[in-house]
């Protein structure tokens, strides 16, 4: 029997899984939706990855991103590889793609923060 916390709601229902692949049984589960993500937990676990990227302006030395939909989770590590292996070297908007279709898994690599505005001036008469 496997044991674990509900996070699709708030609720947070801690769930009992029992059984093997294909053939799962679910209890503890308010919703229907907590029997769904217990077996997709139990089958092919995914998240989202959040994260930050490098720049190169030492006034912001990192910008948040994340990734535009789940990726499984046994290959975040890889993911995070590739993430760590870029510079932002313009000034990014949120929302703008830096890395698309990661690993071919179909999920994009977004920044998820504004660029600060005194920086962007600043870069644009460094220019």
């Amino acid at each position: 029997m496997c044991e674990l916390t509900c996070i699709v709601c708030p609720r947070g229902c801690t769930l009992q899984i029992t059984g093997e692949a294909g053939n799962y049984t679910v209890t503890g589960n308010a919703c229907k939706r907590g029997e769904q993500f217990a077996t997709a937990e139990m089958t092919c676990p995914m998240r989202t990855l959040c994260t930050t990227v490098k720049t190169a302006f030492p006034a912001v030395p990192v910008i948040s991103v994340r990734t535009s939909r789940e990726i499984p989770k046994e290959r975040i590590f890889d993911v995070m590889r590739e993430i760590n292996s870029l510079c932002i070297t313009h000034p990014t908007g949120r929302g703008e793609v830096i890395l698309q279709n990661v690993l071919g898994l179909g999920a994009d690599i977004i920044v998820t923060a504004d660029w600060p505005e005194e920086q962007d001036k600043e870069d644009r008469y460094e220019q």
